[in-house]
């Protein structure tokens, strides 16, 4: 190898013995080698990274005292307040137009059912005697738990029939509903099928 070649790795050792003797800088052929080398080694990304955030902050101001620093604070208070309320009062504006525009809700009654969802029944009027009531029978065929015989019971309920719409042997859908009278807790929704 000639000795005017010079590889990175040479110029690299020359920049750093240079800098441990206290030597001046390289010749002029090897001064931009040098220097592509050595910037890194000098400025370390941390200070660059500092340098440019330097340069995008704003000028520096002097001494700022509490008083001042009060004042900007309020200041910044009273501009976010400001775009708060116009945020709300557009937020008020556009829910009353949608409330205008969906129908009239109709108004509160007492609650046929508690809590939870009501109870369905299906059966058979067994007697519709009553003014607005029926009878109704309820036949549930269920197993023995634990001796898996299979086990017929019959269920009888009071139900409210308003248009007295129901007759006797009609096969109709109840559901549960708010007390009614002593006895009646269950109200007619449906006639499924009509007594031959």
């Amino acid at each position: 190898m000639a000795e005017d070649e010079k590889t990175p790795e040479t110029v690299v050792e020359e920049v750093e013995n240079a800098a441990e003797t206290g030597e001046t800088a390289p010749t002029e052929e090897t001064a931009p080698e040098a220097a592509a080398s050595s910037a890194p080694a000098s400025e370390t990304r941390r200070d660059r990274l500092e340098a440019r955030r330097a340069a995008r902050r704003p000028a520096q101001r002097g001494q700022v005292t509490p008083e001042q620093r009060e004042e900007e604070r309020q200041a910044r208070r009273a501009a976010t307040a400001k775009q708060r309320r116009a945020y709300r009062a557009k937020l008020k504006e556009r829910r009353a137009a949608e409330q205008k525009e969906k129908p009239a809700r109709e108004p509160d009654h007492a609650p046929e059912h508690g809590p939870g969802k009501a109870r369905v029944r299906q059966g058979v009027v067994v007697s519709a005697k009553g003014d607005k009531t029926i009878t109704v029978k309820i036949d549930v065929v269920q197993r023995h738990r634990r001796y898996h015989k299979i086990l017929r019971s019959t269920q009888k309920l009071y139900a409210h029939d308003e248009t007295n719409n129901a007759n006797e042997g009609d096969t109709v859908r109840v559901v549960e509903c708010r007390p009614m009278s002593r006895s009646k807790r269950w109200r007619l929704t449906e006639v499924l099928e009509r007594a031959k």
